[in-house]
């Protein structure tokens, strides 16, 4: 039985592919020694990262009248192709990311770019536990027994059988 081998790199002794899986283990910028340092040019610009980009995607909920073909199309697929010259109703025109219409945000910040917590019902380590609902004043609560979920004693109970 043989495996096939991708070829070795000399310097390192892995192949390419290796090379790659193992490349952010390797430090960004290497220092040169104190004496090796060359004093950087006078007229050197001075890097800086572009801005993120914070531009709203604008999506439009659009209404278009098909034949009942590609109707049944669209419903199997979830897309379909538009005739050309076919005019398309806009329901309402909002941005894919925030989800918020174009007249309330237009000139501003996509804010889910910026920070999306308001979208995921705020932040997850500060929000309200769940409310246990009160009993009413004349309930009893009688502790039932053990459920098995798992196992045979499971199936054989009828847990994970759709009742006859």
């Amino acid at each position: 039985m043989t495996t096939a081998t991708a070829p070795l790199s000399p310097e390192t002794g892995r192949s390419e592919l290796q090379e790659s899986l193992f490349s952010w283990l390797k430090p960004q910028a290497e220092t040169p020694a104190p004496e090796e340092k060359a004093a950087p040019p006078a007229e050197a610009p001075a890097e800086e990262k572009p801005a993120p980009d914070l531009s709203h995607t604008w999506v439009v909920a659009a209404e278009v009248e098909v034949t009942p073909k590609i109707a049944k199309i669209a419903d199997h697929r979830g897309s379909f192709k538009a005739v050309e010259g076919q005019r398309v109703d806009a329901l309402e025109v909002y941005c894919k990311g925030c989800r918020r219409p174009y007249d309330e945000v237009t000139g501003e910040d996509c804010e889910a770019k910026i920070d999306n917590r308001h979208l995921i019902g705020g932040d997850q380590s500060t929000r309200a536990k769940r409310k246990i609902p009160v009993p009413p004043a004349n309930a009893k609560i009688i502790p039932g027994g053990r459920i098995q979920r798992r196992g045979v004693d499971a199936y054989v109970s009828g847990v994970s059988r759709p009742p006859r």
